[in-house]
């Protein structure tokens, strides 16, 4: 049954992938997610079909070209148009976009060089609450009780600044993350995990107790509001100019910023990607592999171990920074809760999901997570929510909707679901959604074992994997 069911998928996939087959199916699922968001902008369905769409520019065979150009399409057209008719989701491709930049951050920690890092989300932090005290009135207020700000109280500095402080944000993470580096140093395996939780637990109780004896933090309560970069009114009237007519409705200048953030989101995830690849395929993610995959044999070739750990570290926590000061910018308000455990194992999660040391792993992973997070299970759960507030009654059973309890809602079951499909994943399919080159030739068991190209797309350009294991 399950080698049927393979052979038939195998059979479909090449049906797909010949001649002019996947321009056509890519395209036609193209039309057809957007003529469903479009008409039903707050159908589920039609959003996910839509990702579908999406998705499959990837998957398909295709030119490389004709992938960027509607990879590009869809990016710069398609979604600020559809999100301006439902800014929901614009919030939910900005929140993919985030932890997908975090998540490929992670990825070199714990995918290229086999360091388990469990507080990740510090570095998150940094840049958050960077953005979040310069672009504040917090400066002014070091000497006032939390709460208590005067109304006439001055920003620190202009909204301008912002764009410099993305990047002091990539900066002061990476120093972040070499602090952390050297500690963790001298250790390995589990003690490792629990240095860089301890780390992760420091940071969350320092910013929730910085609010004496000088108020850095504001404690508990957070910081707002936060300043966002200034947006000309010019800008928003043209963009209801030319798109208005298609979105329908005139966007006000707060809806607007929704489609900023995506944008400046979208390219801090885009330059992820390219350092992210250009430095594994460099002489620096082989050593990252080497030192993974043995420490002891890369330090014996003469690999400096040390100085490429807080490499890694470094360079994966300054993806975590930069996106810092853009979450700040968009919620206009930081506080320790947004910064706890569970977003580190969450991170950690669509790494494991996506598949381990895969660049587009990782980015899938993100998405699924987020979605099933943000789409799936709070609709299910708005839907049971309306459910029990009519007189509908399930048949057969007979048992009324409004006496099933709101414990049941599967919103809050997501920490459950999640654990669940992380096993399904260890037992059914451990390299991940989308393994790695490198993982695919290893369960192969052949080090010239031809990658399809579906499996070459792992990588972020698609280009050939590696040649030989012997190159690590």
């Amino acid at each position: 049954m399950k080698n049927s069911m393979r052979e038939s998928l195998a059979r479909l996939a090449n049906h797909l992938n010949t001649g002019r087959n996947p321009y056509v199916v890519s395209i036609s699922l193209l039309v057809v997610g957007t003529a469903l968001v479009y008409l039903s902008p707050r159908s589920i369905l039609a959003f996910l079909v839509f990702a579908g769409a999406t998705a499959m520019i990837y998957f398909l065979r295709m030119n490389k070209t004709a992938k960027l150009a509607l990879a590009v399409f869809v990016a710069v057209v398609l979604v600020p148009i559809l999100g301006a008719r439902n800014i929901f989701y614009l919030e939910v491709i900005f929140q993919i976009a985030v932890f997908a930049a975090l998540s490929l951050g992670l990825n070199i920690v714990v995918g290229f060089s086999g360091i388990l890092n469990l507080g990740y989300v510090a570095f998150y932090a940094a840049g958050a609450y960077l953005w979040g005290f310069f672009g504040s009135q917090q400066a002014f207020l070091l000497h006032e009780i939390p709460g208590t700000a005067p109304l006439d109280t001055p920003f620190l500095l202009a909204p301008e600044w912002f764009y410099v402080f993305v990047l002091l944000g990539i900066i002061v993470a990476a120093f972040v993350g070499l602090l952390l580096g050297l500690p963790v140093l001298r250790v390995r395996g589990d003690y490792l995990a629990i240095v860089t939780l301890g780390f992760g637990e420091v940071v969350r109780q320092l910013v929730n107790n910085l609010d004496k004896p000088l108020n850095l933090t504001n404690g508990p309560q957070g910081i707002t509001p936060i300043q966002k970069p200034t947006l000309p009114q010019g800008v928003v009237d043209a963009f209801n100019a030319v798109v208005g007519p298609l979105v329908g409705n005139r966007v006000t200048p707060s809806q607007f910023y929704n489609i900023v953030f995506y944008f400046i989101a979208l390219i801090v995830v885009l330059a992820a990607i390219v350092v992210t690849h250009r430095l594994d395929d460099s002489k620096i993610g082989r050593a990252w592999t080497a030192i993974r995959e043995d420490e002891l044999a890369a330090t014996a070739m003469g690999i400096p171990a040390n100085k490429l750990k807080l490499a890694a570290f470094a360079v994966g926590a300054s993806f975590a920074g930069g996106m810092g000061v853009i979450f700040a910018a968009s919620r206009t308000f930081v506080s320790p809760d947004s910064f706890n455990f569970m977003q580190s194992i969450g991170v950690l999660t669509m790494v494991i999901l996506g598949g381990i040391g895969s660049i587009p792993g990782v980015i899938i992973g993100a998405a699924v997570v987020i979605i099933l997070n943000l789409q799936v299970l709070q609709s299910f759960s708005l839907y049971l929510t309306q459910l029990r507030q009519s007189d509908a009654v399930i048949p057969i059973l007979n048992f009324a909707w409004k006496d099933l309890s709101t414990q049941l809602d599967p919103a809050k079951y997501q920490r459950l679901l999640f654990g669940l499909i992380l096993v399904l994943m260890m037992i059914y399919r451990p390299a991940g959604l989308i393994p790695a080159s490198r993982r695919i030739r290893e369960l192969k068991g052949t080090p010239d074992a031809s990658v399809s190209d579906g499996e070459t797309n792992g990588d972020a350009n698609g280009d050939a994997p590696e040649e030989a294991d012997d190159d690590r």
